[in-house]
């Protein structure tokens, strides 16, 4: 496993991430749930990102039960905070209330003193901004984060925040900034990845693989395999059913040979193309299988060449959406990407 600086920052990072959105605590049972926490490790990945959301908070128990009795200075713990994680009006945002409650409660179920990395999952048009910021760097005058990042902000909102740090002399400092960012999905490339750039803020890529489409394990015409995320329950059908659409399906298993050539997998063709890229970091790929953790882990180091992205570009051709409007706005995809017939047997 190689590693990488988040952003300028001074801290190392894997390059891949393990990362338990939708999978931990609420798509796989609590054993498969730690075997693929424990094949990480295995791996030589260091970096765990997790959030107060995901499955209301069971995904933090299970990663903090997990790593519980790691040595703690070897492991990099990344959480966030912003989305709705109770009934109350409280319960949500990134007011102060909110963050330092919810800061607290990671802590708690992390089993740590302090998160590496805390993130503002989304931005928060209710609060005032120097009120966000001045929370987060009270959590960094405390000790109890150690650097600041965001989720799916616009470059303009990654922008005021910035000036409003420098302007109230704030200790804590933006370093990271987690996109969804894959083949397809390359909307932050236009404006949020080039002021990150110029700021040093890195990028800490998410969905790499699609929601699995990109692996090449959904075929055209077909039902989703079984054990796939798309015959899973919970949140996870309303995600991977935006990828699943026949021309996108295609378009995808001419992927395939061009992996085949450069002697990966398509799930690791994919990763070590959003590594190529620009301003990423790392790249934050989750798991319902310890096999397909190791898969994930391999392709750090493994590189492409010119070519090979220069044919994953015609294969893909129109469907790749580079829309800056549409940052912070997974679900709105081309209409080449959703299913609108039923699929066959």
């Amino acid at each position: 496993m190689e590693h990488r600086h988040l952003g300028q920052s001074g801290l190392m990072i894997s390059e891949v991430t393990f990362g338990n959105w939708l999978t931990h605590g609420e798509l796989v049972e609590r054993d498969q749930a730690v075997a693929c926490i424990r094949a990480a490790l295995d791996a030589g990945i260091t970096t765990f990102d997790t959030a107060d959301v995901y499955a209301q908070g069971a995904a933090e128990e299970v990663l903090g039960a997990t790593l519980d009795g790691v040595r703690r200075s070897s492991l990099v713990l990344a959480s966030k905070v912003c989305l709705p994680t109770g009934d109350g009006p409280n319960d949500r945002g990134l007011s102060r209330k909110h963050i330092m409650e919810s800061c607290e409660a990671s802590l708690r179920r992390l089993r740590t003193d302090y998160l590496d990395l805390y993130q503002a999952h989304r931005f928060d048009e209710t609060t005032p901004l120097e009120e966000t910021l001045v929370a987060f760097d009270d959590l960094v005058r405390q000790g109890k984060v150690l650097y600041l990042g965001v989720s799916e902000w616009t470059a303009p909102q990654i922008a005021s925040a910035l000036t409003v740090a420098r302007d109230l002399g704030l200790r804590g400092r933006i370093v990271s900034n987690q996109p969804q960012y894959n083949m397809l999905w390359r909307v932050v490339e236009p404006e949020v990845v080039p002021l990150c750039l110029r700021e040093g803020i890195g990028q800490l890529a998410f969905q790499p693989l699609a929601q699995g489409v990109l692996t090449g394990k959904y075929r055209p015409g077909r039902q989703p395999p079984e054990g796939s995320r798309g015959t899973a329950g919970g949140r996870a059908p309303t995600f991977i059913r935006r990828v699943l659409g026949t021309p996108l399906l295609e378009r995808v298993q001419g992927l395939l040979p061009v992996a085949e050539e450069c002697g990966l997998s398509a799930a690791q063709l994919a990763i070590a193309w959003v590594l190529r890229q620009p301003g990423v970091s790392s790249v934050v790929a989750g798991a319902t299988r310890p096999e397909q953790v190791t898969e994930n882990a391999s392709a750090s180091g493994r590189t492409i060449d010119e070519d090979a992205l220069k044919r994953v570009d015609e294969v893909l051709g129109d469907l790749v959406d580079r829309d800056p409007a549409k940052t912070a706005r997974m679900m709105a995809v081309k209409p080449g990407w959703t299913r609108t017939e039923p699929a066959g047997g």
